[in-house]
């Protein structure tokens, strides 16, 4: 049973590391004109990323300090993605 909720943790991860990735793809094809925001499925593939993530990121935007147009945020969840699924998880779930 632990090691059931051990995988299904490592997928929600998974899911949530991908959806930042392509999140931060997105914005810098609509940054560099390569993707227009006029267009309907863009604009809404762009608002249901940013309503997945901002719950995640705007507790990390208040602590950080601000850097003008450039957002660590999605780099310090990337992280913390990758410390919790091999640093905290496999002691946690008795897997090392």
């Amino acid at each position: 049973m632990a090691y059931a909720l051990y995988q299904i943790i490592v997928i929600l991860l998974d899911v949530l590391w991908w959806i930042i990735i392509i999140q931060a793809v997105m914005s810098w094809l609509i940054a560099f004109n390569i993707v227009n925001m006029g267009s309907d499925f863009v604009r809404t593939v762009m608002t249901a990323l940013d309503r997945m993530t901002a719950p995640i990121y705007n507790p990390i935007r208040k602590v950080m300090p601000d850097l003008g147009a450039l957002d660590l945020s999605p780099m310090v969840v990337l992280l913390a993605i990758l410390i919790i699924r091999q640093a905290v998880l496999p002691p946690l779930f008795g897997l090392v």
